[in-house]
This record gives C-alpha cells, structure tokens and sequence, in this order.
C-alpha cells in the first residue's frame, strides 16, 4: 500500500508540473484550482485500486515432516508477495536444525557430542547448539532442576524410549545408579561456541526444547523474507505474527486433555498475536500398572514419574525455544510452583490442566493470561 501511494505521489507530481509547464502565472495564481482539477481522477484511482489490494490478501500453507513430526506453516502475502521457492527455503532450514539436535542420526552435533568421553575438555558446536544450551540452562535454573536436558538415560529407563518395550517400573537401585549421570550443570558453555562435560557419562537430549527453537529459527526466515502476517507450527509449538488473511488474530487450540479425547477435539482455544504458544502432555503417552499410573514426563530431581495430577501445560512468550522448555519444566513443577514461576517472568503465561482421581479436569492459569474461551 506504501508503495502505490508513493506511486500516486509522482504521478501528482508530473501532472502538476505539465500543468505548471503549460501555463506557469495560472498555476501560481490559482494552484488550489489546478489541484482540485486532479483530485476526481485520484480518488477513482484510489476506489479502484484499494479493493484489489484487500482481496489479493491470500493465505498459503506449507507443510511437511521434520524432527520425527510435522509441521504446518500458514504465509499470509498481498498482491505483491509470493511464495514462490519459500518450502525449499523452510526445509533446507528445518534440516540444518535436524542435523544437529536429532539424537536417531549418528553423525549429528549432539549425537558426537554424546559419544564424546573426554571429561574437561572443549567440544566445538555450531551456533544453533548454543543457543538452545543457553536456553535451556536459563530454564534449568529457573525451575530448579525440574526441566534438565540430560535427563533421557532416565526416560529410557522408564521404557518411554525409542525402543519398543513392555512397560515396566524398573528396579530403585537402576534408577539410583543412573541418577549420577544426570544433571544439566555437568555441562558447560564456554565460549565462544564449545561446551565442556565435566563428567564424561553425561548425555544430551534436547527434544523438548528443539522444536521451540525450529519454530523461532523458521519465524525469523519468514521475516528476513519480507513476511509480516505468518503462523508456524513443528509439532504443536506455535509462533504467530500478525493477523489473518481476514485481518483477525491468529487462534490456536488446546487439545482436550484426556486419552479418550480425540485428536482434533479442542479443550480451550487462545487468541494470540506475535507471541508463541507451546503446550506439553501426559494424557497419551504412559502406562499403568497394578492401578498404578505412570507418566513419560520423569521428574529429572527424583528419577521417578511425575505424579502431581497436572496432564497439560500451555505457555505463551515471546519466543518458542522458552515456551517450549518451560511447558516441560511446569509439568514436571505443579500447578502451585508453575504458576508462582510465571508470575515472576516478563511476557510468559501460562494454561495448566489437572485431572483429578474421578477424572474430572480444573484449569488453572496465571493472572496474565487470557481467559480461554
């Protein structure tokens, strides 16, 4: 639109100059005239050109796999713009992210860093690396432990790993033994681009974090592309810029969360403007036994299953790689100390879920968040 005024602008201009060049004393005495003389044919300009822009607003969506999920982008572009090359663009990003956090390929930073014995000694990692590590360090602190990084020798465990097992509760003394190989502050960050084990044993797993980051490292292509009105979603982690194609707030939804509750069944559904949305969940993914539950969320502090009732986590911030860690961390925390660590951060809120013994769901959420409707 800036540019068709601009436009308009010089097309003025040189008209008011041949008119100026024609009869110069009749310009200078009458300008005001001369002006009026033009004004029907901008504003005919101006009634035929504006409703082809408002039209031309489109919606795109791009879609895809990547990071063992998927991911769904919806570009909003005026009469202008295009798409054109955007999903090769997306995916050869989206690789490049893959190849460095995927722990399921061999040769990626994190999968050669896991193998890496040599405690006290400096492990060069790409910039994407540090970011998260500073993230997550940030996150780790923050919750006290209840979100950690290194916490997957324990998931693995528990049988919520990526080997097929049958569930079972392992015995104390394994769970004892593998909880001196746990502990994000076993690794340092050193800069400018290394990280030191201080314990050779230690590992990396930074799943529930990475796809946070995707989505940010996506949402800043999109803007150095000239894109201003975009949603992106990898695995349920969300970043929303702008408005709609309708010019509305983008709105996401939260699933209802209960094993029984169909994939696409909203629970809640939150407008959201140039911030992200992450959510985490036990509600699919445990097992029970002797009428025992147990969540593949492992409080990384106790080696065991969190058992605090909560069965959804929805944060809102301004970036997708804390939302996302954060999630994790205020399911492992609870309700109570979730809730008293949002409210001591700037820009992040939250939604938690509980359900009760008689499957009954209470909602509770920080006083900065909108009331879901």
């Amino acid at each position: 639109m800036k540019l068709f005024f601009n436009i308009l602008f010089d097309m003025l201009c040189a008209l008011c100059h041949f008119v100026r060049t024609l009869c110069p004393m009749r310009y200078a005495l009458c300008g005001v005239h001369a002006m009026n003389k033009f004004l029907p044919i901008i504003f005919v300009l101006v009634v035929l050109f504006l409703p082809a822009t408002s039209v031309a607003n489109r919606e795109h969506l791009i879609a895809g796999r990547t990071m063992g999920t998927t991911y769904h982008i919806k570009v909003v572009t005026g009469a202008a713009q295009s798409v054109n090359g955007l999903k090769e663009k997306i995916d050869r990003r989206l690789d490049e992210i893959n190849q460095v956090f995927s722990t399921y390929i061999k040769d990626s930073e994190i999968s050669r860093f896991n193998a890496f014995r040599a405690a006290g000694e400096k492990f060069p990692v790409s910039d994407d690396f540090i970011q998260v590590m500073k993230v997550g360090r940030k996150i780790y602190r923050l919750s006290e432990g209840a979100w950690d990084g290194t916490v997957n020798p324990l998931v693995d465990l528990w049988s919520f790993g990526p080997t097929l097992r049958q569930p079972q509760k392992p015995p104390a003394n394994k769970i004892k033994a593998l909880m001196k190989n746990i502990g994000f502050d076993r690794i340092r960050i050193v800069k400018p681009n290394f990280l030191v084990k201080t314990l050779a044993t230690v590992t990396l797993d930074l799943n529930s974090i990475a796809k946070g980051f995707a989505v940010d490292r996506v949402s800043r292509l999109l803007i150095a592309g000239g894109y201003k009105n975009y949603l992106v979603e990898i695995g349920g982690e969300i970043y929303a810029a702008g408005v709609r194609a309708d010019g509305k707030n983008w709105r996401v939804g939260i699933n209802r969360p209960q094993k029984d509750a169909a994939f696409n069944e909203v629970y809640k559904a939150v407008s959201i403007a140039n911030r992200a949305f992450a959510t985490s969940g036990d509600y699919r993914n445990f097992f029970e036994i002797d009428g025992v539950r147990y969540s593949h969320v492992i409080d990384p502090r106790s080696g065991y299953p969190v058992s605090n009732g909560v069965v959804s986590v929805s944060v809102i911030a301004d970036n997708c790689t804390l939302a996302d860690g954060l999630a994790t961390a205020l399911m492992v925390m609870g309700a109570e100390k979730g809730i008293q660590l949002v409210k001591r951060l700037d820009n992040v809120e939250c939604f938690i879920v509980l359900e009760t013994s008689d499957g009954h769901l209470l909602d509770f959420y920080s006083p900065g968040f909108a009331t879901p409707n």
